[in-house]
């Protein structure tokens, strides 16, 4: 058991099995088909305290410490990449801007209904010509009296079909030089003048997850709804990216460590030539191989828990365990496939579908190029 897990924790963590247990597990291949998660199972969530538990008492929080997250982000990612990755991204990622740059005000307008899901929240960075440039958007926000005219389009967004209150990231000063600082961010709701939805993309994973096109068509956004200080959401952005990296390698160190028990099970079940195939050398190489490096990726990634807790600058150190996790993840799922020979390219075989939904994580939240880069900066090269 992790360092930081107390009582408590495992308390939470037997409650929340409990739960998905009955509300997600037997609903899942479901969602998949239907590529969408209720929102009835968001309200659940909200009911059952499983939302945003480290928001203060005053807003109808728990205030909870970050080994919470943990744990929810570890038993969703349990169920599915696409169950986990929206609700986590709401939880750990966009609300947490609310509570940290947001006014009072904002906050007791925003923060109880992402407690109960009644409010689902996304964040729109990435959009058709911007991903890892994130100075180079094109979104702009012009002030009109008490309301910004914002346009532009944005895609990839997590949530983004469903989305009650998205955090725009935009540019209010595009002469600005540099251009990151004209960047800020605004909350859009759903019922925006000028806000619409595009398709909902297609992708070749997390089914479940919803993902989709965001428009801004002239759309009226009320002054009142900037987060925090114009010109100031690159610097916004960046505080919150160091959380936001470590919750992707959570999900992608229990989604190897997940692939590496299931494929155990089905190569110690698995006969040919007269024998179980886990009695083969060869197998027993690869699995041995797999258990090693995932044993490495839990070890440094539950000391950058720890340090994240304390409230130490890891900067570097999430950035490697980001590219590092998600690229470790995508081999083993790799491997895992190749141990279930024919039965893993089958759709009934849960191997398959993890296959499909890992490689993502190498992507989103910055793609291991960008976390190279950010590694070598560092390292003042």
């Amino acid at each position: 058991m992790s360092q930081y897990i107390q009582e408590e924790h495992v308390i939470f963590r037997n409650t929340l099995k409990k739960f998905l247990e009955k509300e997600a597990y037997p609903n899942f291949e479901q969602w998949e088909k239907e590529r969408e998660i209720p929102r009835a199972f968001w309200k659940k969530l909200g009911e059952n305290g499983f939302l945003c538990p480290w928001v203060d008492e005053k807003f109808g929080g728990l205030n909870a410490d970050f080994a919470y997250s943990v744990i929810l982000n570890e038993e969703l990612e349990k169920v599915g990449q696409g169950v986990s990755s929206g609700i986590c991204l709401h939880n750990d990622i966009v609300t947490p801007y609310f509570a940290s740059y947001g006014s009072e005000e904002q906050k007791q307008r925003w923060l109880p209904g992402c407690l109960t899901g009644d409010l689902i929240t996304a964040v729109a960075m990435t959009e058709p010509g911007a991903g890892s440039d994130l100075a180079g958007i094109r979104t702009t926000a012009v002030r009109d009296g008490d309301h910004y005219i914002l346009n532009g389009e944005k895609t990839f967004i997590t949530n983004g079909n469903n989305a009650d209150l998205v955090l725009v990231v935009c540019k209010t000063d595009p002469k600005a030089s540099p251009a990151y600082k004209g960047i800020s961010l605004l909350v859009v709701e759903r019922d925006t003048p000028g806000f619409s939805r595009g398709k909902k993309l297609n992708k070749i994973g997390m089914h479940s997850g919803d993902t989709g096109e965001l428009i801004f068509e002239d759309a009226r956004v009320p002054a009142t709804n900037l987060l925090g200080e114009e010109g100031k959401g690159f610097y916004y952005l960046m505080n919150k990216l160091q959380q936001e990296r470590l919750v992707v390698a959570i999900q992608c160190q229990v989604e190897a460590e997940v692939m590496l028990k299931i494929t155990m099970e089905y190569v110690k079940n698995r006969k040919a030539f007269g024998k179980s195939i886990s009695q083969f050398q060869n197998t027993q190489f690869k699995i041995a191989e797999m258990a090693t490096e995932i044993q490495i990726g839990r070890t440094f990634l539950d000391d950058l828990i720890v340090k994240h807790m304390n409230g130490d600058d890891i900067t570097t150190q999430v950035s490697m365990a980001k590219w590092w996790i998600s690229e470790m993840a995508k081999r083993v799922a790799s491997e895992c496939l190749q141990l279930h020979g024919g039965y893993g390219y089958m759709e009934e075989y849960e191997i398959a579908r993890r296959f499909r939904d890992i490689p993502v994580a190498s992507i989103y939240a910055g793609s291991t190029e960008v976390m190279k880069l950010i590694i070598a900066k560092n390292l003042e090269l």
